[in-house]
């Protein structure tokens, strides 16, 4: 079916795109978990101010340094 295979084509690449982004930000030290990466990318393509979260994040991790992270 030509629709299913774009769709995992889209995926292969969405999935290869946050792959990329990820090495990033280890290289970065980010700190920021490939969960926490895609949810940003998500807000980003959506419309979101990347400036905005990237102070967003910066200010909720001045804030709550000692909250755990979670991968649930």
């Amino acid at each position: 079916m030509p629709g299913q295979e774009q769709d995992q084509k889209k995926q292969l690449a969405a999935r290869e795109a946050l792959d990329i982004i990820a090495d990033i930000s280890s290289i970065l030290n980010t700190h920021l978990s490939r969960k926490q990466l895609a949810a940003c990318v998500s807000l980003i393509q959506r419309g979101v101010n990347p400036e905005a979260l990237a102070n967003l994040i910066k200010e909720l991790r001045h804030n709550y340094p000692d909250e755990p992270t979670s991968e649930a």
